[in-house]
């Protein structure tokens, strides 16, 4: 987990108001468990028909028309106070019972412009305008599951009111696959025309065995930033390059010399990556073309190593045009996603509720994943918050995964990517009503 050169992420993260886990109305899991699980088994058909219309009906980033509106309406009927365009699409309800701490729970919203391949009688057919192109569009990351558990997270906490005091704040947060919901939701006032939470909760299913619970403390996501360069030549004619300048040629040999800033730049215990995942330029081949664009990210966990790999990205790129008697490219770096830092307090008290309820093979610690979230723009307000993850495929199949030359299960943001329902989104709301109710209990 990297925890030892993370001091100024941890440090952040510590950042906790000591009376907020004191256990002035601790309750104890154990009477709570079986009490969710009853709501949670009782509900599901509820649920299900929730989640399978979601499924079949994604929408893109800031396009969560329906989404929200189903969602808000939802809420409206369990007695939430909705509001709805935060962030333009995003909605917020809150609900207060009595005097005790603020707890936000967050779902995102969008699904992703991509084409589902699953199969499934409830299968994605959606299509969407997305950078002036129509697209397909799926939820092949799972959202469909965390908004389900969502809505069965709320339900449960008001069936349960008796058991628990505070406020909620109910967060549908838009645009997190573009990873820009949160700030247009903390930009519209999320935390000044609302409660601002005392302690904050967000879930994401992950290619683990259903009925499982994977978290830690520290950083459990990257952070994440955009590469943009424009590679500047002259074009002419592919038989004579010496009357021309060739782009082509130097941001060839960025792609292969940027990765050395990882490897030999780099601590190699920290995690850091630098990925290219576009190159643009030319027409024809025996043309050579003025300019190359080159696209990629970058992704860390301490801040450390962010500045490193942002700082020799930007070195690479100019010493490779130079090299050439290039002019300078341009080079934009653009922040993306931060690392979520888990509050380990937090993390601490909520790990001994999960392995109460799904015992201590079920319930473990597990490492960051490289991949990045903005839930950590409402944690970095200075909020404790813990984000967690939870299975969504049978055991076996898992387990064949693992084995060698076994069948892979399908990632998220796969075309196949398939969460088996019932077990998924029951996993994930007991989760996630359990680890409230043990913030808010009497």
């Amino acid at each position: 987990m990297l925890k030892s050169t993370l001091v100024g992420l941890a440090a952040i993260a510590s950042l906790t108001p000591l009376l907020l886990f004191q256990p002035v109305h601790a309750q104890p899991a154990a009477p709570l468990k079986g009490d969710v699980r009853a709501r949670v088994d009782a509900m599901y058909p509820w649920l299900d028909g929730i989640y399978r219309d979601l499924h079949a009906h994604p929408e893109l980033a800031f396009q969560e028309v329906r989404t929200a509106g189903k969602l808000a309406a939802e809420m409206r009927k369990l007695g939430f106070d909705v509001t709805e365009k935060v962030g333009r699409t995003g909605i917020v309800a809150v609900l207060r019972n009595g005097t005790g701490p603020t707890v936000l729970v967050r779902t995102d919203l969008d699904g992703l412009p991509m084409e589902e391949k699953t199969g499934l009688p409830y299968a994605s057919k959606a299509r969407a305008q997305s950078g002036g192109r129509e697209t397909f569009v799926t939820h092949s990351c799972g959202h469909d599951v965390h908004m389900a558990s969502w809505l069965g997270t709320a339900r449960t906490l008001v069936e349960l009111k008796a058991r628990w005091q505070g406020t909620l704040v109910f967060v549908g947060q838009p645009a997190e696959e573009t990873v820009s919901g949160a700030k247009a939701m903390l930009d519209d006032g999320l935390f000044t025309r609302f409660p601002k939470p005392d302690v904050a909760f967000a879930l994401h299913s992950w290619p683990l065995a259903h009925g499982t619970v994977g978290f830690n403390d520290g950083p459990v996501s990257s952070n994440s930033d955009a590469i943009d360069i424009e590679f500047k030549g002259r074009g002419g004619h592919g038989s004579a390059p010496d009357k021309a300048l060739d782009p082509v040629t130097i941001a060839a040999r960025f792609v292969v010399d940027v990765q050395t800033v990882v490897s030999r730049e780099k601590d190699p215990k920290e995690f850091g990556v630098v990925t290219i995942g576009a190159i643009n330029g030319g027409t024809v081949g025996n043309i050579i073309p003025d300019s190359v664009q080159v696209r990629g990210t970058i992704r860390s966990y301490s801040p450390e190593v962010r500045d490193k790999l942002l700082e020799g990205v930007r070195r690479v790129a100019n010493a490779s045009a130079a090299m050439a008697g290039a002019p300078a490219p341009d080079v934009k770096l653009t922040a993306g996603g931060q690392a979520i830092v888990n509050n380990a307090e937090l993390v601490r008290r909520t790990e001994a509720v999960f392995k109460d309820a799904f015992g201590d093979a079920n319930a473990q610690r597990m490492p960051a994943m490289t991949a990045s979230e903005d839930f950590s723009l409402f944690v970095n307000q200075g909020v404790p918050s813990m984000f967690f993850f939870t299975g969504i495929y049978d055991a076996k199949d898992v387990a064949e995964s693992q084995r060698p030359g076994g069948k892979p299960v399908a990632f998220n943001h796969s075309p196949f990517y398939a969460p088996v329902p019932e077990p998924s989104i029951k996993t994930a709301a007991t989760a996630m009503s359990l680890a409230v109710l043990h913030a808010m209990a009497r």
